[in-house]
């Protein structure tokens, strides 16, 4: 791909910046005044994501099943996000994963820079996205891996301290991967169509699989600043472990922000571009941003199933009909994520540009 091999400036550590004590933060994290934080945001007091209990997609009632079945396809057509419950991942390695991440983030500046990353890949440790120069930044730190192919996972490019660190990051992934593939299939019967088509349709056994582990400091200002500006994420299908210690993530509903209420040992489920384009837009893929705090870090945890690279994604043929003609073009999802590689985020501009008309 066709990307910088280095960043057009030198790379700041936000965590660095949080905890050399200053009181205002660099003109580079202010953002423009209508993408701040605002008083406009819904009180997520009274509007929350659905909250889906899994367990009874294997239930013997077939109205249980049903019931679950229907829960999660409104959830898909009404908001792109919904968090699950009883999942099938171990609570107890969600915590220990979590709990080491946050210990890597602690460690000594020497040690983690040993992983730091550059735009060609994202692999390893990082703190912006793009590499447009004089971007506006997001107050946040990073560690991305790749997981799947399994041709371009090298466990030797994660982080060795915490010790425990690679083995947990390795069984962590292969059960959310499982909790993907069992999704997948539900999304399929959901939109009509064979139970393995979506999976097959990003590339089956070759599909793409990484992990991006967010930290965001704690923020003096933070009615200037976000931890990642709002986006829709630009692959198939994200599993988010958030910190359910402290809040942030929100998602765009009408013309407000909503705060997402974490639950303890519930993953936050959310769609991505390829699911809106090979479903027709029948799924939406939804902006979500995040807040910071001046009083506490956080530290949530990304696990994006993303198509094979090369594989062309365009809407399923049995959705096309002659009301609902194809909506978007098709294009590899290599081609696709280059925008952002180059960039950055940049609400929902990218998958809108592939809109075909007329």
């Amino acid at each position: 791909m066709n990307v910088l091999q280095r960043w057009p400036e030198p790379v700041v550590r936000v965590q660095s910046l949080s905890e050399s004590g200053i009181e205002a933060i660099p003109d580079c994290y202010v953002k423009p005044i209508m993408d701040r934080p605002s008083v406009d945001v819904e009180e997520s007091n009274e509007v929350n994501i659905p909250v889906i209990d899994l367990s009874g997609l294997n239930s013997d009632d077939a109205a249980l099943r049903k019931a679950t079945l229907e829960l999660i396809s409104d959830a898909c057509r009404e908001w792109g996000f919904f968090q699950v419950v009883n999942h099938g991942v171990s609570h107890q390695l969600m915590a220990e994963t979590q709990k080491v991440w946050r210990e890597f983030f602690h460690l000594t500046v020497e040690e983690k820079q040993k992983y730091a990353n550059s735009p060609e890949t994202y692999e390893g440790y990082g703190s912006r996205v793009g590499v447009v120069k004089g971007a506006r930044l997001d107050w946040s730190d990073y560690f991305f891996l790749n997981y799947l192919p399994v041709s371009s996972r090298d466990e030797n490019k994660w982080p060795s301290q915490p010790s425990t660190c690679r083995e947990l990051v390795a069984k962590y992934n292969e059960e959310v991967l499982k909790l993907c593939g069992k999704l997948m299939k539900v999304l399929s019967i959901n939109l009509g169509l064979q139970e393995d088509y979506l999976e097959n349709a990003v590339g089956g056994d070759q599909i793409g699989a990484s992990l991006r582990v967010n930290f965001y400091p704690t923020c003096p200002q933070p009615d200037l600043a976000l931890g990642l500006s709002p986006h829709s994420d630009p692959g198939t299908l994200t599993i988010l472990l958030p910190d359910d210690h402290v809040s942030g993530l929100q998602v765009r509903k009408n013309d407000g922000w909503v705060t997402i209420k974490p639950i303890p040992n519930a993953f936050t489920v959310n769609l991505g571009d390829q699911l809106q384009v090979l479903s027709n837009g029948n799924y939406k893929s939804i902006e979500h941003r995040v807040l910071v705090n001046s009083l506490k870090e956080r530290v949530s945890l990304a696990f994006f199933y993303n198509p094979r690279g090369d594989m062309v994604i365009e809407p399923a043929n049995q959705l096309i009909m002659k009301d609902d003609p194809t909506q978007y073009q098709p294009m590899t999802f290599d081609e696709y994520r280059i925008f952002i590689r180059t960039k950055g985020l940049h609400g929902k501009s990218q998958v809108e540009s592939l809109k075909s008309f007329g």
